[in-house]
């Protein structure tokens, strides 16, 4: 056994200890078992916790294994990775500004209490609400599979197959179901602050080595078209097209990610909520842009990697820095343990909003019930068992496939919050059958292996049509009669 496996196996172990730890403190600090306090921790983030735990959320197993992996599929075009990580946050300020004061107001748990307070009263308000569930549920679903599938190949490739991608995916599942049960979001929110302090810890350290090996920058670009000349050709007008495309999916779909938005309703003030998206803004040059840089520098290394292996990158890259000596497979391990709670800080954040969302928005359980948050906890329990069980048996899927079709679903409830927030006149009816019509057009692009038309997602496409429909639609009908508050509210 060599020493990076030693080192990685001991460091999973106190690594867990920890979480167990933070899971106990996290349950006697809680103020009950509502759903407010189980899901929003009573509405009591401030900024440091929140900027971590809104980071942790964002930059997943999909940020540190699927954008390495695209990125060595990709080469340098791959660098515009950081320009839609960036765009996520100008949009969020397009939302969160309005969104949290009548969230704050109106005590809002799930992203489907917007809904369902903006079209009150409207006739087809009860389809669009379950529309929106049914997809941000999909998505949920989609992530916390991701997640279970990245968390199993890290662990299997990090300790030498000591732990198995099977038994990774049990373990550290079960992991997750135990702290987020337990201590709910305060839990969820204090492991994600540890969790995003390694993982930058870790990406920096991983970044550095790189660095050092290639002898900077400009030789290492040299070593990587030296491999692949290819990847140095400019891009023609069908990649710079899906560039733009994928600014535009992962912009406004990641707007509206559940554990998003609920981190909306759980700030402590407006205060601290601004400060955590003012951090936010750097981390797209600070993380994305660096896994990006991890992927390049793994094309002069591992060549031949195919389509799905090159999801495996990070871990090789790893495996090949501890063989330097035992201060670097320390160091290695800490990337490896960064790498894992970036993984798991998103599956367990994916686990409270889907718990929460089932509750209330799909199966109409009361917001302030206790036993809403027991069905909750049981709802999101099986969930998490059934996506376990598949991603066991489903392991040849990119993490980068997963990505954009949960996006261009996702995609489809924007109209429902960022045009419903701006314009009172959009109506509950038109706005629905948009939904269904975009969605519709997503799935099949992808039933039939169509995932761009000309560089442009068909999730794009379908938003087009959907938007098109909605605003149409409420045009046609006519100015909303909808009620003062309502109407006030999203002027």
């Amino acid at each position: 056994m060599t020493e990076f496996i030693r080192f990685g196996l001991s460091g999973l172990v106190f690594y867990l200890l920890g979480l167990v730890a933070l899971a106990f403190v996290a349950r006697r600090a809680r103020g009950g078992d509502t759903p407010a306090d189980h899901f929003l921790a009573s509405r009591g983030l401030g900024g440091f916790v929140l900027f971590l735990t809104l980071y942790a959320t964002a930059y997943s197993g999909n940020s540190l294994l699927g954008y390495p992996g695209e990125a060595y599929r990709r080469g340098f075009s791959w660098i515009m990775a950081t320009g839609f990580m960036l765009s996520i946050v100008v949009v969020f300020h397009a939302l969160v500004p309005r969104l949290r004061p009548i969230a704050v107001r109106h005590r809002f748990v799930t992203p489907g209490d917007w809904v369902r307070h903006r079209f009150h009263g409207e006739s087809g308000a009860r389809v669009l609400l379950f529309g929106v569930s049914v997809l941000m549920t999909i998505a949920l679903a989609n992530f916390l599979f991701a997640q279970l599938k990245a968390m199993g190949e890290l662990s299997a490739e990090v300790t030498g197959g000591v732990i198995s991608y099977e038994m990774g995916i049990v373990l550290l599942a079960g992991m997750i179901l135990f702290y987020e049960t337990l201590g709910g979001m305060r839990a969820v929110a204090w492991t994600d602050a540890a969790q995003g302090i390694l993982m930058m810890v870790g990406l920096a350290a991983l970044a550095a080595w790189l660095l050092g090996e290639s002898r900077g920058l400009a030789a290492m670009s040299e070593q990587i078209l030296a491999a692949r000349p290819e990847i140095g050709r400019v891009p023609d007008t069908v990649e710079r097209t899906n560039w733009l495309s994928s600014i535009v999916l992962m912009g406004l779909a990641s707007v509206v990610y559940p554990q998003a938005i609920q981190r909306i309703y759980a700030a402590r003030d407006g205060n601290a909520l601004k400060r955590s998206l003012a951090f936010m803004s750097f981390m797209p040059l600070a993380t994305t842009l660096v896994v990006t840089l991890i992927g390049l520098a793994a094309i002069p290394r591992f060549v031949g990697l195919g389509e799905v292996a090159a999801d495996r990158v990070m871990p090789l890259l790893l495996g090949q820095w501890a063989s330097t000596g035992s201060a670097y497979a320390v160091a290695a391990v800490l990337v490896f343990l960064g790498a894992l709670a970036a993984i798991m800080s998103t599956a367990d954040s994916c686990l409270l909003s889907l718990g929460s969302s089932l509750a209330e928005d799909l199966f109409g359980r009361p917001r302030d019930a206790v036993s809403t948050t027991v069905f909750a906890k049981r709802a999101a329990g099986a969930v998490m068992i059934g996506m376990a069980a598949i991603a066991m048996v489903a392991r040849d899927i990119t993490l980068w496939g997963l990505i954009e079709l949960k996006m261009e679903l996702l995609i489809q409830c924007v109209p429902a919050f960022l045009l419903a927030i701006r314009w009172r006149g959009l109506r509950a009816t038109p706005s629905w059958i948009g939904l269904v019509l975009g969605s519709a057009i997503a799935i099949a692009g992808t039933v039939a292996g169509v995932k761009r038309i000309e560089g442009v997602h068909v999730g794009i496409i379908g938003l087009a049509c959907n938007l098109a429909v909605a605003s149409l639609g409420s045009l046609t009908l006519g100015w909303p009669g909808v009620t003062a508050r309502n109407g006030g509210e999203s002027r």
